[in-house]
């Protein structure tokens, strides 16, 4: 039954057809009746005229879904035929109210304008052209008004129901929008998210490992000669190896979970009190840092205290990398009202053009890039470029309040 069901739904000329050849018969029928019971009914006419408007409004009843305005145009030739010949009226005249509703449900603005002033004056001309001869003039225009009733009721029916349609519609379309919205900020989400572990990847496995190299360079050189200065050498490696497996642990809980865990195996996010850890991890690494920190330290921002730590990660990686062998570095760290302000120098030969001039793109692409993204997130400004007197500079503003 279903499958029926949705197979006329697929085919509905189908339908239109059946009920278009029921009325043919049944109007040929009572044509008959009428003429063999010597029955008067409105006008006249032989059944070689009867039978051809007949079969015209049965069209329009068929195709009335396919080509609504062009069976609405049909239709009013038709009546306009049977008022001209004085074609007597049948049950096939039904197809005028259907064609009203047809067209003021699904036909365009015109024709179903066009169809509500026609049926309205369809019920006056009738009126005129076959009049009751047994009623008086009030029972004319009360029987005139009772027959444009049926046509106005059907084109408020057919508006009423292309209106619920079009309200239907927008849902449909809103809802399609908002899911394709949805799925957009899905996408993004997603994308920032991998931006952000990648910069977190980036940053921990660039400090760290560079840390590990120069331990480890600097251990085969005193091996011989100074073996108390290779083993400390190696501890340092072993330590900052752990500290950076226990970092990429956490990106990978994230990466598990969503969510950064702060017990277990996991471990919390770094912040401005584990700057001065870092900066003793780069002197014990060879490279000189004078740490600096003014203003009054107080709680800040995860998301401000973790850029912080990055930047200042970050610039000193580079500086290690980039500066030279005889690099020294100078860390300023200062509170504000209403902010966090960071400077970074070295006196070392400086970084790339191409560090800085084009974005910051490095080798991997995500170093002071992912410092502009870290700073951007959280609303603030940073300035990075080379020093007048030789080496590299990196400042940055945090404000506190997030960018809206």
């Amino acid at each position: 039954m279903q499958r029926l069901y949705d197979f006329l739904r697929r085919h509905p000329t189908w339908v239109d057809g059946f009920w278009a050849v029921l009325l043919f018969g049944l109007s040929v029928v009572s044509t008959a009746v009428e003429q063999q019971a010597g029955q008067k009914s409105r006008g006249t006419g032989s059944e070689a005229i009867i039978i051809p408007v007949v079969l015209l409004l049965c069209l329009v009843i068929a195709l009335r879904r396919r080509v609504p305005e062009r069976m609405l145009l049909l239709a009013i030739g038709v009546g306009l035929i049977q008022l001209a010949l004085d074609v007597a009226t049948t049950l096939a005249d039904f197809a005028f109210l259907v064609i009203t509703y047809t067209v003021a449900a699904t036909g365009a603005r015109w024709a179903s304008r066009l169809a509500l002033g026609v049926g309205l004056c369809a019920a006056p001309l009738a009126q005129l052209r076959w009049p009751e001869q047994e009623a008086d003039v009030l029972g004319n225009i009360a029987l005139t008004v009772f027959m444009a009733v049926p046509f106005a009721l059907a084109w408020v029916l057919g508006d009423s129901v292309r209106t619920r349609r079009a309200y239907y519609g927008q849902l449909e379309e809103r809802a399609t929008r908002l899911e394709k919205e949805r799925e957009a900020q899905a996408k993004v989400a997603v994308a920032a998210e991998r931006a952000r572990i990648a910069r977190e990847l980036h940053d921990v496995v660039a400090h760290n490992v560079s840390v590990m190299v120069v331990q480890a360079d600097g251990a085969a050189y005193v091996l011989d000669s100074a073996p108390d200065q290779a083993k400390k050498a190696l501890e340092t490696i072993s330590s900052t190896g752990r500290q950076a497996l226990a970092e990429m642990r956490r990106l990978l809980g994230v990466l598990r979970t969503g969510e950064h865990q702060e017990s277990g195996e996991y471990v919390p996010q770094p912040d401005v009190e584990q700057i001065d850890d870092l900066i003793q991890q780069c002197r014990t690494s060879g490279l000189p840092v004078d740490f600096k920190v003014e203003g009054t330290p107080r709680p800040l921002p995860s998301g401000v205290e973790l850029t912080a730590y990055r930047i200042v990660q970050e610039a000193l990686t580079n500086t290690r990398k980039h500066g030279g062998p005889k690099a020294g570095a100078s860390v300023r760290l200062v509170y504000f009202d209403d902010g966090l302000g960071l400077l970074v120098e070295d006196d070392g030969k400086g970084a790339p053009h191409e560090l800085y001039e084009d974005g910051g793109a490095d080798g991997s692409g995500h170093g002071l890039i992912g410092m502009r993204e870290r700073v951007g997130m959280v609303g603030g400004t940073l300035d990075a470029g080379p020093r007048p007197g030789g080496g590299f500079r990196i400042s940055a503003l945090l404000p506190l309040k997030p960018a809206h």
